[in-house]
């Protein structure tokens, strides 16, 4: 049975979740506008998986005895500047979300909840990757500039990597 301090907290990570969503949508969105397919599949996948870890949440808190939240959710920026300011936005989005993992694992160890606490463990892992992978993009944007035959290059690394992530184990 989940305690209603980390019913609280788990409900707003599902929060966080859903907008992570829809910060991710609105990126794909842009970039499919800019002429970017790579980095528009790229980020229409990973609005799709973080819909799936507020779903995970969802279960979650449900199956404890708790009772999940729907959400309201503020609409992201549509716009972005430049995919610098995009992968910037993203990355931060993400150290955000690391640190909000990491106050709920807190939470659980203050309550004594050992179960909650293993079932974080799974978003604690999931989120080193999701800032290293993020961190990677921005770094290899820093490096391009704005050179259109970068970005170009760029966006087709970005289409391999959603492949790669989709491909079977």
């Amino acid at each position: 049975m989940l305690s209603k301090k980390i019913e609280s907290a788990l409900n707003r990570q599902v929060q966080i979740e859903a907008q992570s969503s829809q910060v991710y949508l609105a990126m794909a969105s842009w970039a499919e506008v800019q002429g970017f397919e790579g980095v528009s599949q790229f980020m229409y996948a990973h609005s799709d998986e973080e819909r799936m870890h507020m779903l995970k949440l969802v279960k979650f808190i449900n199956e404890r005895g708790g009772h999940a939240m729907v959400p309201a959710l503020e609409a992201p920026s549509p716009k972005f500047g430049s995919f610098k300011d995009m992968f910037q936005t993203l990355f931060d989005h993400e150290v955000m979300v690391s640190q909000s993992i990491n106050d709920l694992v807190h939470i659980t160890l203050e309550e004594r909840d050992y179960a909650t606490h293993n079932f974080l463990q799974w978003y604690v892992a999931e989120q080193i990757e999701e800032e290293a992978l993020a961190r990677t993009i921005l770094d290899k944007i820093n490096l391009i500039g704005d050179d259109k035959g970068g970005l170009y290059l760029f966006d087709n690394d970005v289409k391999q990597l959603v492949g790669q992530e989709n491909a079977p184990e």
